[in-house]
């Protein structure tokens, strides 16, 4: 893509020129941490500077203040936390370069020990035949997350191969019971509660299913695949079929099941909630739209882009939106449709409702922090890629499980 000089939306401020990066350990995982820190705010200035925008050397002074930090390496460390979410910055930066090859050498090892011991720990788990936590498999901070990552990097990597492995033996129901394997023994905060007796089954990107859904179908599309691998997306697939609901407003997914309206196939829940990515009909319907494409499925393809062209022509569903961020606000239900536009049968049908959909961002009111997935670096990063009209010019939503 061609860099352009220009100035962000005056909806959206830029953040700061200069990071402070807090010290001490809470200040530690701050700056790792790309949800709501500093790298996360990176990837802003990284996109910025791609494109011809604002001040040269802010990305180095940025990476370097977060650099300063004690890495971390630990269990606990993931795509949105730690080594692997500065590792995400760093290569984003880097592209096609060379830049930063040392650094994220070292932090590639890093990374795959980390995998290595977080998949035995889930195997061993599997084995035990015990249900699953969110944070052993999701994107942001789970095994699904660290595929994200590994993919990005090299999708012949043989720890991308062992994590699509695992995410295909996830797919399997444990010995003695009809529950799904991805099934999460808490609710959706969790604990254990009388609301989610037996835990719950979560079809959400960020948190459920839907995440490993768009890894398996990404890393098809790029040429890496696993035994089972068609079969753990048909299984998954097959529940979101399960699942769908119909409403004057178009077809929609819960967020969550209890282990009743699994068993029952009822859903609970007396309409769609909010049009979002994190676990709303967009961020569901572009992973489907995504699994399509990697098996040829065309009528599941048309079917997952007539769900969100319903979606979002919808005034029902567009009311419920509440503010102007990534995760579940107005930035990420523009974003996903742009994405989705690029692969969509009609691309027209999609692109004509990104002008509304940017003056439902701008009719949010303009967050607190200026962090990426609910402050104000990811609401403008969604920005800049409606006004280059194509692709990101840093791929910085690889991150998303968009593309």
């Amino acid at each position: 893509m061609t860099a352009r000089t220009g100035h962000p939306s005056p909806f959206v401020p830029a953040p700061a020129s200069r990071p402070a990066v807090p010290c001490g350990p809470d200040g530690v995982q701050q700056a790792q941490a790309l949800a709501t820190g500093a790298v996360g705010i990176t990837l802003l200035h990284i996109e910025r500077s791609a494109l011809g925008i604002g001040r040269r050397g802010s990305v180095r002074e940025w990476l370097t203040s977060i650099a300063a930090s004690p890495l971390l390496a630990s269990d606990g460390a993931g795509l949105f936390v730690g080594a692997p979410a500065l590792a995400y910055v760093l290569n984003t930066a880097a592209g096609s370069t060379g830049r930063h090859r040392e650094t994220l050498r070292a932090l590639d090892a890093a990374i795959t020990t980390l995998t290595l011991r977080r998949l035995d720990a889930a195997h061993t788990r599997i084995d035990r035949g015990e249900h699953t936590t969110a944070a052993e498999y999701d994107l942001l901070y789970g095994l699904t997350g660290l595929g994200a990552y590994l993919l990005q990097r090299d999708p012949h990597a043989a720890a991308l191969h062992d994590v699509l492995s695992y995410l295909v033996r996830l797919t399997l129901p444990l010995p003695g019971t009809d529950l799904p394997g991805w099934w999460v023994r808490y609710d959706p905060s969790g604990r254990t509660s009388s609301s989610f007796p037996g835990g719950h089954g979560n079809l959400g990107m960020a948190h459920g299913i839907t995440g490993p859904l768009a890894l398996l179908a990404l890393a098809r599309r790029a040429g890496a695949s696993v035994d089972g691998h068609t079969d753990a997306m048909l299984r998954i697939l097959g529940w979101l079929d399960a699942l769908r609901q119909t409403a004057p407003g178009g077809p929609w997914w819960p967020q969550w099941v209890t282990k009743d309206e699994h068993r029952l196939q009822t859903v609970l829940h007396d309409g769609p909630r909010r049009p979002s990515w994190c676990y709303g009909t967009p961020g569901l319907a572009r992973a489907q739209q995504l699994a399509a494409i990697a098996l040829g499925d065309n009528r599941r393809k048309r079917a997952a882009e007539t769900a969100l062209l319903r979606c979002i022509t919808d005034p029902a569903q567009l009311e419920q939106i509440g503010d102007a961020g990534l995760c579940h606000g107005a930035a990420g239900l523009l974003h996903t449709v742009h994405r989705v536009a690029q692969d969509a049968d009609r691309p027209d049908q999609f692109t004509a409702q990104l002008p509304d959909l940017r003056a439902l961002v701008r009719a949010q009111a303009p967050a607190r922090q200026p962090g990426f997935l609910d402050g104000t670096a990811g609401t403008a990063l969604a920005l800049h890629a409606t006004d280059q009209g194509g692709t990101p010019a840093t791929g910085w939503d690889a991150c998303l499980l968009l593309s």
